[in-house]
């Protein structure tokens, strides 16, 4: 398996070089630094310098995983990037961070079979709807992934080596004196991911940047404040952290500095998946944070918990996915947001968020005629608000 993923990989990067050189980009694997306005310097493998100049720069350098800071993180744990390139099975794994990234590759390691824990500092897909993240949770527990809460990590220490061997992790509390230990043979570390702009020169030609997070502001035109300077993708300030956008920002700032175009990225109603064992799908706004740009009682939530077609005769629970719209009451009940958990959702996603680009609301919704039987139906007979405190659950047979 990270043979063939390894190699999907490697296609990838060959590809991407492939239409470079096709489209007659200059392609120079170097570390590049700012050395003073226009100018920068590009350092190779070999360390071989050479300078270049230009009259635009676009900063797209992403990001890489954080480490912990603690004793033994750097030395014994691995990260999300190493993950598919270990030559042995990671065993015991213990996955510190509740992010997508830690828990699509706890989902991951518990569908192998592996024994699975996940170190949570304090909640789960911070900045998702909070309803979803435990829902999502909530299912990973339910088939074997075990949650360790309000911990977080003080110590890594090696028992014996090998592949994998063997680490002991002390924990101790976010809320008390209480601290844990346990033995594991893996320790993957998904916290976040640092941007990788404060080793470039920026301050010397006088780019500002987040001291804090290291990341870039920059306007509606991915310009920063030095003019001639742009940046996208994952270094970008209160933007989100997703490859799609990276690239539909940098094609958008390409046609207009180049090709007479006008149009700007549009940052808002992004589409999102969670690829955890059940999907979670979702586009435009939490409900927490709906509540606080609209107001609890200028909004109509629908929900409802459903069976799939393919959960029936498995037998699996009737009450696990589960489907919600927001609309805002004071627009027509345009629907500001969409979720859903269950299997498949991020395809349902994609085409629901093609809708709330044209400006769907809960009438279009309701004047659609489902296909049965799919998930996607659910969201065009949609009755029960939470206001109501109607039930939702399933009636099984």
């Amino acid at each position: 398996m990270t043979e063939a993923i390894q190699n999907h990989i490697g296609s990838l990067n060959w590809n991407y070089r492939l239409s470079l050189r096709e489209k007659a980009v200059a392609y120079v694997n170097s570390y590049g630094e700012f050395l003073e306005h226009h100018k920068i310097k590009a350092t190779n493998r070999k360390g071989q310098q050479t300078c270049y100049t230009a009259a635009k720069f676009v900063i797209a350098t992403g990001e890489r995983p954080r480490y912990l800071g603690i004793q033994g993180d750097k030395e014994y744990c691995i990260t999300s990037d190493d993950l598919f390139s270990l030559p042995y099975c990671p065993g015991k794994t213990l996955v510190v961070g509740a992010s997508y990234v830690a828990l699509e590759c706890a989902g991951f390691l518990a569908g192998l079979g592996l024994d699975v824990t996940v170190m949570v500092r304090s909640v789960l897909l911070r900045g998702f709807d909070q309803e979803m993240a435990e829902r999502v949770g909530s299912y990973m527990e339910q088939h074997g992934v075990k949650f360790l809460r309000k911990f977080i990590p003080m110590m890594v220490q090696q028992l014996e080596k090998g592949s994998p061997g063997k680490l002991k992790v002390v924990a101790k509390s976010t809320e008390g004196p209480e601290t844990v230990e346990g033995v594991y043979n893996t320790v993957l570390l998904a916290i976040g991911r640092d941007s990788c702009t404060r080793k470039i020169g920026l301050e010397k030609i006088g780019v500002k940047i987040n001291e804090k997070n290291g990341k870039i502001p920059v306007n509606d035109m991915e310009q920063t404040n030095v003019p001639y300077v742009y940046a996208i993708g994952d270094i970008l300030e209160g933007k989100l952290e997703l490859t799609p956008v990276a690239i539909q920002a940098g094609k958008l700032l390409a046609r207009r500095l180049f090709g007479g175009r006008l149009e700007k990225c549009d940052y808002i109603n992004v589409p999102t998946t969670v690829f955890t064992p059940l999907e979670y799908g979702c586009c435009g706004l939490s409900e927490e944070k709906a509540i606080d740009v609209y107001k609890k009682e200028n909004l109509e939530i629908y929900h409802t918990l459903f069976w799939p077609l393919e959960w029936t005769v498995a037998g699996r629970d009737n009450n696990t996915c589960y489907a919600k719209i927001i609309c805002n009451k004071l627009d027509n009940n345009l629907v500001i947001g969409f979720h859903i958990l269950g299997p498949n959702a991020g395809e349902i996603t994609q085409g629901f968020a093609a809708a709330m680009k044209c400006g769907l609301t809960k009438q279009l919704l309701d004047n659609t005629i489902g296909i049965h039987p799919t998930c996607g139906e659910i969201f065009t007979t949609l009755e029960i608000t939470k206001s109501s405190g109607l039930d939702i659950s399933q009636k099984g047979c």
